[in-house]
């Protein structure tokens, strides 16, 4: 029995705090998991800069509500859901992907939260667990599952190395050229055949 679990950012929608820094006009926002492998250091180091410039989580919200799915994301989806159970597992936040989930056809996500005080400053975050994506994709092998993995940064290898199959997904050249063992794919098509060549 298999599960393909998969990242959210990058693979099935763009990056939300590249959005938000176009969006904002802050540069410094459009750091990523691509760039700082230390999730912890860089959402504290995020949450500084919206201090400093009065953002909040309102501020977010209406740049999520205005983006959309990668363009076959949707489809890709509903064709793999179609043939194994999905998991979406992202480092992002409850607050951030719901109305990105409405617009992927309810997929099931495991995410973390925002600490948030009353005025929408965001005061800190409260991850699931550690090392999330790795312990989610161990645990669902402890109770029987097969997992297949996909992602695009630093924090997805963590998953993708422990599956029975990994793939990197539209990931930097850094990336591949450090992480050659695993397939790199750029097309839905190319990770949907790699998937289903697993799973008949």
């Amino acid at each position: 029995m298999y599960i393909t679990c998969l990242d959210l950012e990058g693979v099935l929608v763009p990056e939300i705090w590249i959005a938000f820094a176009e969006a904002s006009g802050i540069p410094e926002l459009k750091k990523t998991t691509r760039d700082e492998p230390d999730y912890d250091k860089l959402m504290k180091w995020r949450i500084g800069i919206l201090k400093e410039h009065g953002l909040g989580l309102k501020e977010i919200q209406d740049t999520i509500a205005k983006i959309e799915p990668l363009e076959g994301a949707k489809a890709f989806l509903d064709e793999l859901r179609s043939i194994c159970q999905v998991i979406i597992i992202s480092d992002t936040f409850s607050q951030f992907a719901t109305p990105l989930m409405k617009k992927l056809g309810w997929p099931t996500i495991f995410c973390n939260s925002l600490e948030v005080a009353e005025n929408g400053e965001i005061t800190g975050f409260k991850m699931r667990c550690e090392q999330s994506k790795l312990t989610t994709v161990k645990a669902l092998q402890s109770i029987g599952y097969d997992t297949i993995a996909s992602g695009d940064s630093y924090n997805d290898l963590g998953m993708i190395q422990a599956s029975k199959a990994g793939f990197l997904f539209r990931t930097t050249d850094k990336i591949k050229a450090d992480y050659p063992q695993f397939p790199a794919f750029e097309s839905y098509d190319e990770l949907l055949s790699a998937v289903k060549n697993i799973i008949k």
